[in-house]
């Protein structure tokens, strides 16, 4: 693997940074972490060498003046929206984080449902979490949010939402991904809290969009991909330019809410400490690029990978073609196409060929292994073995599982589980691989060339089933897929 960042030097500068923000305010500080905070992927994908867990460890050295506020919006209980990085919606992926958070030895405070309107999924979860035991809030949707500045900060705005009871001096405000209120979190408590008589400040901690790097660096680029069904976009800060003379880079909420933060902290302070968005974070990463060829070709491959995966939403109908439509532009902002992608053309034109879906996977030293549909095999599950092969120095022409012991697997699938499709899914191809290996090291030594995949990318003719698309996420393998169903049916 190559890097591009130096993830010791950035925890460092970046756990210095925080400690310098916090003694810069009196009561309470209000920390914002955009972004996934202990499973950032999407980070260690366009920075190589970020590791996912860097801002978690930062947080746990400040774990005894620090809690967890956990924020969701509604609307995104109501839509079971999903974290597609898991696979999970992102009500579950709030009991996720809390357990995990919990067994870090983390305080999770309380859960802030936001934006709420009475969605009736919304108050189910509530009382799911309250019989827990965890406190809940709800905050309420403001008219004409952001803009109207004197109804925001007023008790018919900020005043409507309910006050979340801390007990730590630092207060960490995280979510299950974006849009879910952190901001507005942060800033209806700082109201609060000087209605209370109490000083708090606010400080944001958001990976991207980089603010010392360019406008139009891949890796801001690959931060609008990741949330073009947002339709978020980085721009100048232009508050920044004003005060200081220097082009950083912020985006649109963040600059859109910065007189609504200016004008609460000159309802607290009498002045707003901060003279632009940018001034806010707290943001090292830029700092830490150590080779920059390899972030803008990671990110670039993100950025590939985002169009496919909207693609197949798309597809899937859970998907808009707005959010493809904005991921092209990036594109050809970025001048890269899907060719860039070695794994699309290998697999696509061995479907061409072969007539049945393919599947292509790019090993670490740019190998490229490819899988066919065969009688017995999906061809994921064909591209799996044939890559354990390859890394495991096995000659193609050996069976790690026989084929008589794949046809009682059939066998049980179409007869007594009710399956149409006789050919193994990648799961079962897995577990099939591990009874093998019991009495054949061939199979055992393929079976231990799994944990290399992580970080490898794989592309597939078809669209995967759910089964075989978790199985890549648990491998750590970055799927893409052509958004076309290998047949033509009205329900898949």
């Amino acid at each position: 693997m190559k890097f591009g960042f130096d993830n010791n030097k950035y925890l460092t500068m970046q756990s210095e940074h925080i400690r310098e923000r916090i003694s810069q305010f009196g009561d309470k500080l209000y920390l914002e972490f955009g972004g996934k905070l202990f499973d950032d992927y999407h980070a260690s994908r366009v920075l190589p060498g970020f590791e996912p867990d860097s801002k978690l460890r930062m947080l746990m050295q400040l774990s005894d003046q620090a809690e967890i506020v956990i924020a969701i919006n509604a609307a995104d209980i109501e839509k079971n929206k999903i974290r597609h990085d898991l696979g999970i919606t992102y009500d579950v992926d709030v009991l996720r984080l809390i357990q995990s958070f919990t067994d870090k030895g983390l305080y999770v405070g309380s859960v802030v449902i936001t934006q709420y309107s009475g969605q009736k999924a919304a108050d189910l979860f509530k009382t799911k979490l309250e019989k827990m035991g965890i406190k809940v809030y709800r905050h309420y949707i403001i008219d004409g949010y952001p803009s109207n500045v004197s109804l925001i900060v007023s008790d018919e705005g900020y005043g409507r939402n309910d006050y979340i009871e801390t007990t730590k001096p630092l207060v960490i405000i995280t979510a299950p991904g974006p849009g879910s209120g952190k901001m507005a979190t942060c800033l209806s408590q700082l109201y609060h809290e000087n209605k209370r008589g109490i000083k708090a400040g606010y400080a944001k901690f958001e990976t991207f969009p980089i603010w010392n790097i360019s406008l139009k660096h891949p890796v801001n680029l690959a931060y609008e991909a990741a949330t073009a069904d947002l339709n978020d976009v980085n721009m100048i800060d232009p508050f920044h330019l004003e005060a200081y003379g220097k082009t950083t880079v912020n985006y649109n909420r963040d600059v859109e809410i910065f007189p609504v933060l200016s004008a609460i902290f000159e309802g607290i302070y009498g002045e707003c400490p901060y003279k632009s968005p940018t001034d806010m974070g707290v943001n090292m990463v830029g700092f830490c690029m150590v080779d920059d060829e390899v972030c803008r070709e990671a990110s670039m491959q993100e950025i590939i990978r985002r169009y496919y995966q909207a693609l197949s939403r798309l597809a899937r109908d859970m998907g808009s073609k707005e959010e493809v439509y904005k991921i092209e532009l990036l594109m050809k902002q970025a001048k890269i196409t899907s060719d860039m992608r070695k794994v699309v053309n290998a697999a696509n034109n061995l479907a061409e060929i072969k007539g049945s879906p393919a599947a292509a996977l790019e090993l670490e030293d740019g190998t490229i292994v490819t899988g066919k549909t065969t009688n017995l095999l999906g061809a994921s599950a064909a591209l799996l073995l044939n890559t354990v092969k390859v890394l495991g120095g096995i000659p193609h022409d050996i069976h790690l599982i026989s084929p008589s012991a794949i046809e009682p697997i059939q066998k049980l699938k179409i007869n007594y589980l009710g399956s149409k499709n006789p050919r193994l899914h990648t799961d079962e191809v897995l577990i099939a691989l591990s009874a093998s290996a019991a009495t054949d090291p061939n199979a055992q030594i393929a079976l231990e060339q799994l944990p290399k995949l992580k970080g490898c990318d794989a592309h597939t003719s078809v669209l995967l089933s759910d089964v075989d698309v978790k199985i890549f996420k648990k491998l750590g393998v970055n799927l893409t897929c052509e958004p076309i169903y290998e047949e033509k049916k009205i329900y898949h």
